[in-house]
C-alpha cells in the first residue's frame, strides 16, 4: 500500500477535518493541539497567506515531535510549482479548489494523495479520469447533500468530502453522510466560539470538546 492509500484509509477511519489558515502561528499551534485532544487525526491547513509556508513547516515540526499520528495536509493548492514546495516541506496530502490535469499528473507520479475541487458532474468525470479518488464538493454550501444524493449512482467508485456548507453540529453532520459522504472538510464554523464575547483568557478547550462531540455524532448515526 502506498502513502496515498494509507493517507486515504487514515480519512476514512476519522472523517471530520479541520479546515485552517492563521498568520499567527501560536494560534496555529494551539488550534492543531485542540484538534488532536479532540479525537481528531487529519488536518487541513491552507495556502491562503503569506505565512502559509511558514506556518505550515512549523505545523509539520511540531506533528512530528508531539502528534506522530496525525495526518497533516495542505489545502488551496492552485498549480504545481504550489504543489511542489508543500510536497517538498513534507505535506501528507494535497487538497484543491479545482480539478487541473497537471496536478493530476504531478501527485500520481509523487505517489501523494490530491483530492481535487469539483462541482459539476463533468469536473467529478474528468477527476475520476485521471486518477483521483476521493473528490471535494466544492462549494458545499451551494451544492448541498441533495446534490451528492442525485449524482453519487453515476461515480459508485468515488469518495466524496463535501468543505464549505458543512456545519459543527449533529444534523449538518448526520445529513452528509446520510447522503453518502466519506468525509467531509470543516472551515470557518468549527472555528468559531459561542462565547466569543468573553475570551479574555484565551484558551482553546471549547474546541477540544467541539471536535470530541462531531465524533460522538458521526459514531452514534
Amino acid at each position: 500500500m502506498n502513502k496515498s492509500e494509507n493517507i486515504l484509509q487514515k480519512i476514512q477511519a476519522y472523517p471530520i477535518i479541520p479546515v485552517y489558515y492563521n498568520e499567527d502561528l501560536r494560534i496555529c499551534t494551539e488550534i492543531l493541539k485542540a484538534c488532536y485532544a479532540g479525537g481528531l487525526r487529519v488536518f487541513e491547513f491552507t495556502n491562503r497567506g503569506t505565512a502559509a509556508l511558514h506556518n505550515f513547516k512549523a505545523l509539520l515540526t511540531l506533528r512530528d515531535t508531539h502528534f506522530p499520528d496525525m495526518s497533516l495536509g495542505i489545502g488551496t493548492i492552485k498549480t504545481t510549482d504550489q504543489a511542489k514546495t508543500y510536497i517538498d516541506a513534507g505535506a501528507d496530502f494535497l487538497v484543491s479548489p479545482v480539478f487541473s490535469s497537471e496536478l493530476a499528473a504531478l501527485t500520481a507520479k509523487q505517489q501523494i494523495l490530491w483530492i481535487p475541487g469539483c462541482m459539476t458532474p463533468t469536473e467529478i468525470a474528468n477527476a475520476e479520469a485521471a486518477g483521483a479518488t476521493l473528490i471535494k464538493l466544492f462549494p458545499g454550501d451551494t451544492l448541498k447533500p441533495s446534490f451528492l444524493k442525485a449524482i453519487k449512482p453515476l461515480f459508485p467508485d468515488l469518495k466524496f468530502m463535501p468543505t464549505g456548507g458543512v456545519s459543527p453540529d449533529e444534523e449538518s453532520i448526520r445529513t452528509w453522510f446520510k447522503a453518502g459522504v466519506t468525509a467531509v472538510g470543516l472551515g470557518s464554523k468549527l472555528f468559531q466560539r459561542e462565547d466569543a464575547s468573553s475570551q479574555a483568557v484565551q484558551n482553546y478547550s471549547w474546541l477540544e470538546e467541539r471536535c470530541r462531540q462531531l465524533l460522538l455524532f458521526l459514531r452514534s448515526s
